[in-house]
């Protein structure tokens, strides 16, 4: 789950790490309210669930509250396109005022997950302000990390060791450890995938200050979190995948024409790479589970269908723990209940594949079987050609 920006900082601001002043502006006018408030220059920032927002306009200086109220009716209620929004762009629907800072240096702090070490590890650079893919390609002798041990936590030798190399002066040093102290209880308290500080920003006095932050959550903890659950903004998502999410289905949308039906998530990723390799476009990533009932399918062929973009459905099925001949039945079922206009490729395989392959084949529906991926992706793609 993500969050924006402003709840991020909120969050923040709850484990000491310094945030700038500034709220969120829903109106032009509340906006203008704002930087008064401030009493100077500020900076007008669009919140959607995205990056590059600054490549792509969405931050914006203004001098004045004049300027931001001016500023901020450019960016309210009109579509914001970054490399991460892809062509749809989102909607601008609330702004972060915040005032202007003084600033000395930008640093990048992170913390994720460490797979190859089944730790968290803090991230950090002196090159602020750019992604940090970005800094691993040009400078990577400039990226510093830290392991955080699950049994001990974030030792304070760690940000001490952490602030000297990125270039912190003595009377910073325990500032600075402190903001990477509470970065890592962050992470760890509130059951993160990501934490992301870039910029972390050094003012002319010395002070260290977050003047951007990003927040993504594991899903599977949120039963857990139910202050972080609260945050959620249903408009920042697509509402094929929160309906998706109601029946226990794992639903990504994608910009391809062929809708996936698939159980399990490595399956899932094989099947969008060889219809991929035969030319072809996925248009969703779509885990119906290992247990699939009737009511399931039926609802993942619902919203595959409701994708306009879908011009040809491809089911991938192996019957390990759910049996083969059970998900014959439940496709019939789904595809006699719902209307599909599309061709329709399955390719079964697993525990009483037998039986379901006789049920499909007795369905009379319009289905083209297929025994290999490599058969049912070159079929769906061909279909879809015409």
């Amino acid at each position: 789950m993500n969050i924006h920006e402003y709840q991020a900082k909120q969050i923040l601001r709850r484990f000491a790490i310094p945030v700038p002043r500034g709220r969120v502006a829903i109106t032009p006018q509340e906006a203008g309210a704002i930087a008064r408030e401030l009493g100077g220059a500020c900076v007008v920032k669009a919140q959607i669930h995205a990056g590059g927002r600054g490549k792509a306009g969405g931050v914006k200086l203004a001098a004045n509250a004049q300027a931001t109220e001016a500023k901020a009716a450019e960016l309210l209620g009109n579509k914001l396109v970054t490399y991460q929004t892809g062509p749809k762009g989102r909607i601008v629907r609330k702004l972060l005022v915040e005032e202007g800072l003084d600033i000395d240096r930008e640093l990048y702090l992170g913390v994720v997950l460490d797979r190859s070490a089944s730790r968290p590890s803090l991230i950090a650079s002196s090159e602020g302000g750019v992604e940090i893919e970005e800094i691993a390609r040009k400078s990577p002798e400039k990226i510093f990390r830290e392991l955080v041990d699950p049994a001990v936590g974030w030792l304070p030798f760690q940000g001490r060791r952490l602030a000297y190399r990125l270039g912190a002066r003595d009377e910073q040093v325990s500032s600075m450890a402190a903001v990477l102290q509470g970065l890592a209880r962050a992470f760890v308290d509130l059951d993160c995938s990501l934490v992301e500080i870039n910029p972390l920003v050094a003012t002319r006095d010395g002070k260290f200050i977050a003047l951007d932050a990003k927040m993504n959550f594991d899903n599977n903890a949120l039963y857990r979190q139910p202050q972080v659950s609260s945050l959620r903004d249903l408009d920042e998502e697509d509402p094929r995948e929160i309906e998706a999410s109601r029946f226990g289905l794992s639903y990504i949308s994608l910009e391809g024409n062929i809708g996936c039906m698939v159980n399990g998530a490595g399956l899932a990723m094989a099947t969008m790479d060889i219809i991929k390799l035969h030319g072809g476009e996925p248009a969703n990533f779509l885990d119906v589970g290992g247990g699939a009932t009737t009511e399931r399918v039926t609802e993942a062929f619902r919203i595959l269908l409701s994708d306009r973009r879908v011009q040809g459905v491809l089911v991938n099925i192996f019957g390990g723990i759910m049996r083969c001949d059970v998900i014959a039945q439940g496709i019939v079922e789904a595809a006699r209940g719902i209307d599909i206009r599309v061709p329709m490729v399955v390719r079964l395989q697993g525990t009483n594949v037998g039986m379901g392959k006789r049920i499909l084949g007795e369905s009379g529906l319009a289905i083209i079987p297929a025994e290999t991926m490599a058969e049912a992706a070159e079929k769906i793609v061909k279909a879809v050609r015409g």
